[in-house]
């Protein structure tokens, strides 16, 4: 069962990486890129940037939930107190900037479900607590304000067309 949660905990950022590279490199159209990559580049350094300046600010606890249990942790950790937990805020990342950059309902799909598999793992590998797991998850979506534009003028798209019929 270790193993098994070690390689949701862990082992499931490749694939995260590897669809989140494939999608990026191969699925944003090309007169759209420098665009999108610009957006993405910014989101991702806004959530960066959130994540330290948060944690730096405020850590709910010093000690990771296998060091209070005195137990050995279930998969790779940071020597930090873990918040927000850096594995949910890159894999949140990854999936919004797939579903901003290739609006591929598909990839974000099951992008959504890996994330959320890595959150749940970190958890269950008591490294992290559920608090930062959320917290890295929320960082991610602080750094989708970069995406607000594109949102914003798909909503004002659909209402066009609807109030033209």
């Amino acid at each position: 069962m270790d193993i098994v949660i070690e390689l949701i905990a862990d082992g499931l950022m490749i694939p995260i990486i590897l669809i989140g590279m494939f999608a990026l490199l191969f699925r944003v159209p090309n007169n759209q890129r420098y665009d999108r990559y610009l957006r993405i580049f910014m989101a991702g350094i806004t959530s960066y940037m959130s994540a330290k300046f948060l944690g730096a600010l405020w850590q709910p606890s010093t000690m990771r939930p296998f060091e209070k249990l005195g137990v050995d942790p279930g998969a790779a950790y940071l020597n930090n107190p873990g918040f927000p937990s850096d594995h949910a805020l890159f894999a949140g990342f990854l999936t919004l900037a797939v579903w901003y950059g290739t609006r591929s309902r598909i990839l974000t799909g099951i992008m959504i479900v890996l994330t959320i598999l890595v959150a749940v793992g970190r958890v269950l590998a008591l490294v992290h607590t559920t608090l930062d797991v959320v917290g890295g998850l929320a960082v991610a979506l602080l750094g989708g304000v970069w995406y607000i534009s594109y949102a914003k003028n798909k909503i004002y798209r659909r209402l066009a067309k609807t109030s033209n019929k």
